[in-house]
């Protein structure tokens, strides 16, 4: 049976995050999710294992993350028993220094190819190690004015239908649930392919197909 987003969107303003997660996993289990282990990333994972134990987690690691991330990743994969495959670049932070001296700004020409090579490479490669096309997004609406326009269940890139349950819960509903649960967060987290928390790294704006 296939995904039929017209009707999950319609009903989804009525349902909880864990009754949206609920209504797609009736529909087709073989999910997966991608996490960067930021602020608020445990929420999604906590109500994704409670459904589904062993979803694949795709950690998209661009090896340029801050000491407090990695020690919250491993915090949160050790609390959740998390299924987690991790995808760094192909390029070498040595290299990155040498060839680019450092990360680029993004005022500089060569933000858009260290994004590319740091973050959309290594995401592709690996949404194509997976057999399942339901992808499922930490992204919320105030966010960003790009993530404020997108509905719950909508096509992305690579064939992929891309799942947001929480794209309607506010910072408040986050600090309460990683509360509630007692769940390990990030607040020092920093992407240097966004160089701001109101801009887009790329993931979500793809429109690409394979």
């Amino acid at each position: 049976m296939t995904l039929d987003i017209a009707k999950l969107n319609a009903s989804a303003g009525e349902k909880s995050p864990q009754e949206i997660i609920q209504s797609i996993i009736d529909v087709d289990s073989n999910i997966f999710v991608t996490t960067n282990f930021g602020p608020n990333s445990s929420v999604l994972l906590h109500m994704l294992t409670q459904a589904k134990p062993d979803i694949p987690v795709l950690w998209i690691d661009s090896g340029l993350n801050k000491p407090e991330t990695y020690e919250h990743a491993e915090r949160a994969i050790d609390k959740l028993n998390l299924n987690v495959s991790v995808y760094t670049p192909k390029v070498t932070v040595a290299r990155l220094d040498t060839v680019y001296g450092g990360v680029p700004t993004i005022q500089d020409e060569n933000h858009a190819e260290f994004t590319r090579q740091f973050k959309l490479e290594p995401f592709e490669r690996a949404i194509r190690s997976q057999s399942s096309k339901i992808w499922f997004s930490a992204v919320r609406r105030e966010q960003t004015a790009f993530r404020f326009g997108m509905n719950y269940v909508e096509s992305g890139p690579f064939g992929l239908t891309k799942v947001s349950p929480l794209l309607d819960w506010q910072e408040s509903e986050m600090t309460r649930y990683i509360d509630k649960y007692e769940l390990p967060n990030e607040t020092n987290y920093f992407d240097p392919t966004k160089s701001g928390h109101k801009r887009e790294c790329g993931l979500h704006t793809l429109k690409v197909s394979l």
